[in-house]
């Protein structure tokens, strides 16, 4: 015997499709807001490693809770407010708590050791330092260090305001891939 579903309404038909658009944007807004998000780069200070209008992918999660920051990370981050901006940052972290951080003759020194920069975009100028990066804190500067508003002009920046790591570029698609360390 063949008993054939009753047609659904079309209120019922309605209902059900603001449920799963409700659950799909509660979804959505839940995984960029606490998981995954894409973001869209806006100037120039990470140059060369990370152009103006790449897009990439920033982890706001597992970094968290199942690894580190460690130094040569580029994270995204709420600028402390000596920084007068409202818009989140992206730089590359340099200095870790604890760790004496000092620029001179064009090359920036951790703990005494200068470090190995090959994704500069060009040698850098001036000096700054020493310094040691507090407990709770981290020295952040841009790949682009002539032109770039890091922690060299507004401090150290509290892990508190941390919001990702940027794991790859995937637009655009020549070059996509993971990020240089």
């Amino acid at each position: 015997m063949n008993v054939e579903e009753p047609r659904k309404s079309g209120g019922r038909f309605l209902l059900e499709l603001v449920e799963i658009v409700l659950i799909a944007f509660v979804l959505s807004w839940a995984i960029r807001t606490y998981v995954i998000e894409a973001r869209v780069i806006p100037t120039g200070s990470m140059l060369p490693t990370i152009q103006l209008q790449d897009r990439v992918i920033v982890d706001k999660f597992f970094f968290k809770y199942f690894d580190h920051i460690r130094r040569g990370d580029i994270i995204v981050f709420r600028p402390p407010a000596a920084a007068h901006s409202q818009e989140d940052f992206i730089k590359r972290v340099i200095g870790l708590p604890g760790d004496k951080i000092q620029i001179k003759d064009h090359k920036t020194y951790v703990n005494g050791k200068a470090l190995y920069e090959p994704y500069l975009l060009a040698p850098e100028q001036g000096s700054y330092g020493p310094v040691v990066v507090p407990p709770g804190d981290l020295f952040v500067m841009g790949d682009n260090r002539n032109n770039s508003d890091d922690s060299r002009v507004w401090g150290f920046l509290p892990l508190k305001n941390v919001t990702g790591r940027a794991l790859f570029r995937y637009w655009p698609l020549s070059r996509f891939g993971p990020l240089a360390k």
